[in-house]
């Protein structure tokens, strides 16, 4: 008789001693987990040369349930922590995974100039347009008008257009999907582990409890047909043309695909410039300490 295997593939990345999660019934980040684990499987990244870190939020738990190297980092700073492990060790394969709050609100100046800098990063952000965690106040990728605890009328703040921010802040690869485009996003995934620099995957995600609950937009089904319905694959967009409303279309796709020198790649080129045969590469370096 044939014994089946009944073994979710994704299962060996997940501390399973540790579930249940605690993130809510409809919330999209554990879809997004899924396909993390997934880009891990397709692109054979070697797993002990990769490290995960994260900052506070709902999207932060995600350190904490993925049996890998990772670090959950405190509020903003994923960014700067990962920036550290990257340049003590290049040869690590450094993901940040972050919710919208955490990188691009108190984090927010570590995001433009991690971008500005290519430091060779590969930020996956899960937004789900409010700051979910702390209990539902206004983010600054909040749509207009879209209802909050802290803004009970609409929000009037103008949102962040993230692929046009961290694109003109000097990213090299952008994209956006939703929790709908799972194989896409598992894709864009792959293609970032391959890219040399800053990276950046915008992953929209609902959050019934309190963002589609306040909003009256329905469950976590009721969004993921939204999404459906209202995603226009656009490879290749202007993101300036992005930019997300409460209950408009939703471009998706790579919109940013190009090449140019990582952090790493300039400082050396400046040092051998500068002390010529002096200059001795780090991992070269020999522990004095006794």
């Amino acid at each position: 008789m044939t014994i089946l295997d009944v073994t979710n593939p994704v299962e060996p990345f997940l501390r399973t001693d540790r579930m249940p999660h605690i993130w809510c019934p409809g919330c999209g980040i554990g879809t997004t987990v899924n396909c993390f684990a997934r880009a891990l499987i397709e692109s054979k990244i070697d797993l002990q040369s990769l490290a995960l870190v994260s900052g506070i939020g709902c999207t932060g738990r995600v350190a904490g349930y993925v049996k890998l190297d990772s670090f959950h980092t405190t509020h903003g700073r994923a960014i700067p922590f990962a920036t550290g492990l990257k340049l003590a060790n290049p040869k690590l394969n450094v993901i940040v995974y972050s919710g919208d709050g955490d990188l691009s609100a108190i984090g927010g100046n570590h995001l433009i100039h991690a971008a500005r800098r290519n430091i060779d990063l590969k930020v996956i952000c899960v937004n789900n347009l409010i700051y979910a965690m702390t209990g539902g106040q206004t983010a600054p990728t909040t749509p207009g008008h879209a209802i909050t605890s802290t803004s009970p009328y609409g929000t009037c703040e103008p949102a962040f257009n993230l692929p046009h921010l961290v694109e003109a802040a000097g990213a090299v690869y952008v994209a956006r999907w939703t929790t709908f485009h799972v194989k896409q996003l598992a894709r864009s995934i792959g293609e970032a582990f391959q890219k040399k620099g800053f990276s950046f995957i915008e992953v929209i995600s609902p959050c019934p409890t309190l963002y589609q609950r306040r909003n009256k937009l329905g469950d976590g089904l009721d969004t993921m047909k939204y999404y459906k319905e209202k995603s226009k694959v656009k490879h290749g967009a202007p993101t300036s043309e992005v930019g997300l409303t409460m209950t408009g279309e939703i471009i998706v796709g790579k919109f940013v695909d190009r090449d140019r020198p990582d952090y790493q790649s300039l400082l050396h080129a400046q040092m051998v410039e500068s002390l010529g045969e002096s200059y001795v590469e780090p991992s070269e370096t020999v522990c004095s300490c006794s």
